[in-house]
């Protein structure tokens, strides 16, 4: 649905067991709607319930409930939340508005528990809530897989490093077998042109000298197989030196994995398991807090609905409840049915509402402490998958080792016969040779050795060249992967540059509409609240990281017109109220969550006084399609009277 739409639209809304309402049925024109009344009149209910149907859970079942439901009716879309109590949790489900509240429950839902609003009053760090809706974190796992590329390519690097070191080596090796082939080539054609002349010498015996040079190729052939089993042995052998070496750098690897404690990811799954549900609990715990404050409220302000039937049955019968239940500064207590004074039962309300805060912040520790944990476990999954890839590995080479070393015992068998065979060739020659071929038979033997040498020298020259050609291969790509390693060097910068100008603009943005918001708000003396971006060692997990630290500054003005600095802890508890909800407005404007949230929703302004509530709601009647805004009857009076008013039963 456009915004345009939306604006267009009349929203219907109907209620049944949220907070304090039992049913309610109401619509909202677009605009500003006024929610005036007294406190414990369900207002905040009837927020909370807008709330819901966007998708936030902070809402709470009526507390003598165990289902409840809202649903949000804008044009012709209707979305619809559930809730049901399950044991001490509350399950939600449904169809909401938002499929992510995140960035509404920070800045669109602004009630007093608005956790932009109670970080600025607590002091705490600004970044997390600035940032949160920015996508950093996509921008840290790109730098994460950008850093271990980098690794990859300086192994290469040292590895072509090391490669190039060898090169000389091989070229003063293959020069070498160059000189000697040659060396060779010209002894064996002196000594094939000898057995010519000595064959063009001798005319007798041909028969012999047929059978003689029969078996003589046979031995050239036997010695140029045995000389090829001897390159498979040798490659054979490179195979699994180079195998071995591979298994020493994988043991290596292995042994520089930190170990992984044996059970401590099912430890820590189990403890991830236990936060959840007690969060699941501690949640339970604040909703069903948050509905007796609400009910006892309404009793206390005798706005209750069971008051309400009393006093008209009272005045029907000519007597007085109020009478019956309130004394200057007595009241009967209602759980128990004892006159106890006011201040007491508003003593324990205060109490509970403490109760409720502690328990928001014991929430909030525990999603740090599962941050921590959830980051734990990806880490010691990681090593055990390298762990398991290493140990994959190691029974690969085990088993290719023991193949080649059984090719290798069938090749030295293949050798064994042919040596055999040879022998056998060497003893027929021998027993051809006549006294006056004995010349011959010396020279053919004599040739068939310098063959073999040759065939030798060959086959290591062949394997210098491959050697060679293959580390020129390799180094030929060594300026591309330089050039790739400093383009990822580029980008690590760029990317860790455009984390910082993110938080600086974002800084940036919320100093410009902070201002904005205060010069609606018209206070003299309070110039300016401002955030600073610095950089600040933390502790994260069990380390210390350098991370980016907002901090909030206030600017004032002493009665003789003097600006200072001061800071939050100093500020009054309704100064620091204001100074959250101008963070939080602020947050409103600069992440434009008008544009993706219909509604807009305002509680709890009592530390600002009518007249600037009017200016506040004017202002940010042009942004949102529906703002409801919560006023006391006073404050109310002094905004818009064209605004509809709206008073939950």
């Amino acid at each position: 649905m456009s915004s345009e739409q939306v604006s267009k639209s009349k929203v219907h809304l109907s209620v049944e067991n949220i907070g304090g309402i039992d049913n309610l049925s109401t619509s909202f024109e677009p605009g500003v709607t006024v929610l005036a009344g007294r406190n414990a009149t369900n207002r905040t209910s009837l927020l909370r319930s807008i709330m819901a149907a966007h998708g936030s859970d902070d809402v709470a079942l009526k507390g003598d409930a165990d289902e409840g439901s809202v649903e949000l009716t804008i044009g012709d879309e209707t979305y619809t939340r559930t809730f049901e109590r399950q044991g001490d949790t509350v399950i939600s489900g449904g169809n909401p508005v938002l499929d992510d509240p995140d960035l509404a429950d920070l800045f669109a839902f602004l009630l007093e528990t608005n956790d932009a609003r109670q970080a600025v009053a607590r002091g705490d760090d600004l970044r997390d809530l600035i940032m949160r809706p920015v996508d950093v974190e996509s921008i840290n796992e790109q730098i994460e897989s950008l850093q271990q590329e980098k690794r990859d390519i300086a192994d290469e690097l040292s590895t072509l490093s090391n490669l190039s070191d060898r090169l000389p080596q091989l070229e003063r090796r293959r020069t070498k077998l160059e000189d000697q082939i040659e060396e060779k080539e010209d002894e064996l054609a002196e000594k094939e042109q000898e057995v010519e002349e000595y064959d063009a010498s001798v005319s007798e015996r041909q028969e012999v000298e047929s059978e003689l040079e029969s078996k003589l190729g046979d031995l050239r052939s036997k010695r140029r197989d045995i000389n090829d089993v001897d390159r498979r042995i040798e490659t054979e052998k490179q195979s699994l030196d180079a195998l071995e070496s591979e298994e020493d750098e994988l043991e290596d690897d292995a042994e520089d994995l930190p170990e992984v404690a044996g059970g401590r990811i099912d430890e820590i799954e189990s403890e991830i398991s236990r936060l959840r549900t007690r969060r699941q609990q501690i949640q339970s715990t604040v909703n069903e807090l948050q509905s007796v404050i609400q009910f006892n409220e309404e009793m206390l302000s005798g706005t209750s609905s069971d008051v309400v039937d009393a006093l008209r049955d009272a005045d029907d019968s000519g007597g007085s409840v109020t009478d019956q239940l309130l004394g200057d500064d007595q009241v009967v207590c209602w759980t128990c049915g004892s006159e106890v004074d006011k201040s007491e039962i508003e003593g324990t309300l205060e109490r509970l509402r403490t109760l409720r805060e502690d328990k928001l912040e014991d929430n909030r520790e525990h999603r740090e402490q599962l941050s921590e944990l959830e980051d734990e476990k990806s880490t010691y999954e990681r090593r055990q998958r390298e762990r398991d890839r290493i140990e994959r590995r190691l029974s690969e080479i085990e088993s290719e080792r023991e193949t080649r070393q059984e090719r290798i015992e069938e090749l030295k068998s293949d050798r064994s016969d042919l040596e055999d065979e040879i022998d056998s060739l060497e003893q027929t020659v021998d027993e051809l040779e006549s006294e006056e071929h004995g010349d011959l038979l010396d020279l053919h033997r004599e040739a068939n050795q310098l063959e073999y040498d040759l065939g030798r020298l060959r086959s290591d020259l062949e394997d210098v060249e491959d050697e060679i050609a293959d580390i020129e291969r390799k180094l030929d790509e060594r300026d591309e992967l330089e050039a790739a390693r400093e383009d990822i060097e580029d980008e690590l910068a760029e990317l860790r540059t455009r984390i910082k100008r993110l938080e600086s603009e974002a800084v940036e943005e919320f100093n410009t509409h902070m201002d904005d918001v205060l010069d609606v708000l018209e206070y003299d003396n309070l110039d300016r609240i401002w955030i600073e971006r610095t950089e600040k060692r933390v502790r994260e997990g069990r380390k210390k990281v350098k991370k980016s630290v907002f901090d909030l500054h206030v600017i004032r003005t002493n009665e003789d017109g003097v600006s200072y600095e001061d800071s939050v802890a100093h500020l009054s508890e309704s100064e620091r109220e204001v100074t959250g909800l101008v963070f939080a407005l602020a947050g409103y404007l600069i992440h434009d969550v008008y544009e993706t949230v219909p509604f807009m929703v305002l509680d709890s302004l009592e530390a600002i006084d009518s007249n600037r509530i009017s200016r506040l709601v004017d202002y940010f009647a042009d942004y949102a399609d529906y703002l409801a805004v919560a006023l006391l009857e006073e404050d109310a009076q002094a905004v818009d009277s064209d605004y509809p008013r709206y008073s939950p039963a």
